[in-house]
């Protein structure tokens, strides 16, 4: 059983968070992220603190690899993931075929586990539902729930939601020579090149698919 008095509180509270920060990201918090999180004066009060937990080998570094601190006592506390479930806004949906007049209707929230999602949503995220079929080649169907970041820039070859010429559509982002257009990703679909404005609404981050699909 796992000796409460082998650790201070502190260095207790250090190891649990190096473990729940490899839990969810995969590697180890930096000095100055635990520093940041425990509100220390510097780094080195979180090195002092690495460094105690590697004493009393709670934590040992694979030597030639950055951020590599591994937990190696066999009786270290084990930290409780819990999954992050927030809401996302709805407003309303978006085709996935030919562009139509822009109406936004806001339906509500959805509650996403943004974990297994492997997201981050900040105030700027929103979801819009799939309507069409002009974006099957990037397994985008019909029903779906495309979870879009509003701000973000594109780059060639994201999927964004967007307004051409006052219609708005979800397809590929694409420049060439210079210009940019949105491609579907259905051969069905023509290619659409604004004529006058294209205004991104936002970026694709994740899809969530309708259950029976």
């Amino acid at each position: 059983m796992f000796n409460m008095q082998a650790l201070t509180e502190k260095q207790r509270k250090v190891l649990e968070f190096i473990q729940e920060r490899q839990s969810i990201e995969g590697m180890t918090p930096t000095f100055r992220e635990i520093a940041a999180h425990f509100k220390f004066s510097s780094p080195n009060a979180a090195l002092a603190h690495v460094k105690a937990l590697r004493k009393k080998k709670f934590l040992k570094v694979n030597e030639g690899r950055a951020r590599s601190l591994q937990i190696t006592h066999p009786n270290a506390p084990r930290v409780r993931v819990i999954p992050r479930v927030v809401p996302i806004p709805i407003y309303g949906s978006i085709p996935a075929g030919g562009p139509v007049d822009a109406v936004q209707e806001e339906e509500g929230c959805v509650m996403m586990d943004v974990q297994t999602l492997g997201i981050k949503p900040t105030s700027r995220t929103f979801g819009l539902r799939v309507r069409g079929d002009s974006m099957i080649g990037k397994h985008i169907v019909n029903g779906d729930l495309a979870i879009i970041e509003h701000g973000m820039l594109p780059k060639p070859g994201d999927v964004v939601a967007a307004m051409i010429d006052g219609q708005v559509t979800l397809k590929t982002y694409v420049v060439q020579r210079n210009k940019v257009y949105l491609k579907a990703e259905n051969p069905k679909y023509p290619d659409l090149v604004p004529q006058d404005e294209l205004q991104i609404q936002g970026v694709l981050i994740s899809v969530v698919r309708r259950r029976g699909k």
